[in-house]
């Protein structure tokens, strides 16, 4: 059998994207089989297994696989080996800790209070695994009562856990505000309608309605990117504003949207440009279940997570599982490292895992 460790820098050698995870896949497949639960595939590029304990509930632990296109610049000795891939939001940790999880759960099945789902998916930095996973009724199907999810976090104390009742992270929704005008030559201006004149006025008005929102939860919108017009002696003809927008209740977002396309309707009555205002469904608020919360508090006393004092502004789909069932999402700290998504994030994966493992074992054995 295989340490967290090593299992972690295997998985960070062969990063994949997406839902295109065949050695991934295999990899843990194969570890599994080693700890006799046979793995099944939900939906394509996951794994799952399920330990039974012959108890009536399940508790479910979820771990993300894909990686991102980024070229790695760390220089490990153990650096990914597929070329503009790597695991640079420390999904290889993630699933590491639950296969040594699953180890451990499939050594000491008799001193299990619940049986055990272990869920390995696809795609959360893309187009949402966990919504598809769940779409397919896993959870109900295994009778999962409760699900658990684990995330490095730069900044956070090395090896430490930390978790928060209600929002711990946000919900993101990509914003698109395309602004159609009339393309002319700058001599003849007034025959134009300007694109670009429209957008900037479109960004002022949007970024004032956000800062206009009232204050009990935080919420952001910026946009990124804009793009207009041609060439320097025209009129634009076209502005493409992408943004994104960051709340944590689903009222807020709502009424963001409806001020959003308030703001397209103002200016295209006011500029003459045509207006779209389109929001991606996005991932919903991760939200900590109160109850849970309490409950893992209570159960491991001196060793329950840190308090997390505000909600981070960044998204993640384990929220679709939430949705179904009463679930914790908690973030292990690694110290002063580069930041996630980024070329050179590394972090002493020989001081966190293990502590974030120990963690894990005892919410698995929590009454």
């Amino acid at each position: 059998m295989q340490s967290v460790i090593e299992y972690r820098r295997a998985l960070h050698r062969i990063p994949e994207l997406d839902d295109r995870l065949p050695e991934t896949c295999a990899y843990v497949r194969s570890a599994l089989a080693s700890f006799e639960l046979e793995a099944f595939s939900p939906i394509p590029s996951s794994v799952c297994a399920y330990l039974d304990a012959g108890k009536p509930e399940t508790a479910a632990f979820r771990a993300d696989m894909d990686a991102l296109p980024i070229e790695e610049a760390t220089g490990l000795p153990f650096s990914s080996g597929n070329s503009g891939v790597m695991h640079a939001c420390g999904h290889d940790a993630n699933t590491a800790m639950v296969l040594a999880l699953a180890e451990y759960a499939a050594a000491h099945r008799e001193d299990l209070p619940r049986n055990v789902l272990f869920l390995f998916q696809p795609s959360e930095e893309t187009t949402g695994g966990a919504e598809k996973l769940c779409g397919t009724g896993i959870l109900e199907r295994f009778h999962a009562s409760r699900v658990f999810a684990m995330h490095l976090w730069p900044g956070l104390e090395q090896g430490m856990v930390h978790c928060r009742p209600g929002p711990i992270m946000a919900r993101s929704n990509e914003v698109t505000v395309t602004l159609t005008g009339k393309s002319v030559h700058i001599g003849k201006a007034e025959e134009g309608i300007d694109a670009l004149a429209a957008g900037a006025e479109y960004l002022l008005r949007a970024y004032g309605m956000a800062t206009a929102l009232p204050g009990e939860e935080p919420v952001v919108l910026r946009f990124g990117k804009m793009v207009s017009g041609a060439v320097r002696n025209a009129v634009s003809g076209k502005t493409v504003l992408e943004g994104s927008l960051r709340t944590f209740r689903d009222e807020t977002q709502a009424l963001c949207r409806r001020e959003l396309e308030r703001i397209g309707q103002e200016i295209e009555a006011e500029s003459g440009c045509r207006a779209e205002v389109r929001l991606s469904q996005g991932y919903p608020a991760v939200w900590n279940h109160e109850g849970l919360y309490e409950a893992v508090r209570a159960g491991l006393g001196e060793r329950a997570p840190l308090l997390l004092a505000a909600p981070t502004l960044t998204a993640e789909d384990f929220s679709f599982y939430q949705r179904r069932i009463p679930g914790l999402f908690f973030l292990l700290g690694v110290g002063d490292t580069p930041a996630l998504h980024s070329p050179e994030f590394c972090f002493d994966d020989e001081a966190v895992l293990p502590q974030g493992l120990k963690f894990l074992k005892r919410l698995l054995l929590l009454p």
